[in-house]
């Protein structure tokens, strides 16, 4: 059986579930000056984990899927990313309140890297930044995601 506060978790990310048009600051390509890009995310079946898939037509940004869940050992949210460059990480997570917030520290060579946005029913305004130590950071990408469906 789910927890309560797993089951509080699972249900703010519900906001997430259907198809979006995403577009960033990273080069010229669709009307608001970004490349095309599509994200879904749907509920793998039993509702415990959130699928995302996205393919962004830009040389800097590979296509990829992630995988949400519960964190029972942490009482967290972690994302798990797998993109096409066979770039595997993980991220802590949050969404509350309205804010979305993925975190992830790694020591160098490696670098950190954190997105924060505001989440409404239709948009999702937020920005990727990345840290060589996890204390200077700075600007990655915009990124907005439109509601298609």
């Amino acid at each position: 059986m789910t927890e309560p506060i797993e089951q509080q978790r699972l249900e703010a990310i519900d906001v997430l579930v259907g198809e979006w048009a995403m577009s960033s600051s990273l080069g010229p390509g669709e009307a608001d000056g970004g490349p095309r890009a599509r994200t879904t995310f749907d509920w793998l079946p039993g509702r415990r984990f959130l699928i995302q898939r996205w393919e962004v037509d830009h040389p800097a940004a590979p296509d990829g899927i992630a995988i949400i869940g519960f964190d029972a050992e942490r009482a967290t949210l972690l994302q798990h990313y797998f993109d096409a460059r066979g770039v595997a990480r993980v991220y802590d997570m949050t969404l509350d309140g309205g804010l979305w917030t993925l975190h992830r520290l790694a020591a160098p060579p490696d670098f950190s890297q954190r997105f924060q946005a505001t989440v409404a029913p239709d948009s999702i305004v937020g920005r990727w930044e990345s840290s060589p130590d996890g204390a200077a950071w700075s600007l990655d990408f915009d990124l907005v995601y439109t509601r298609v469906q």
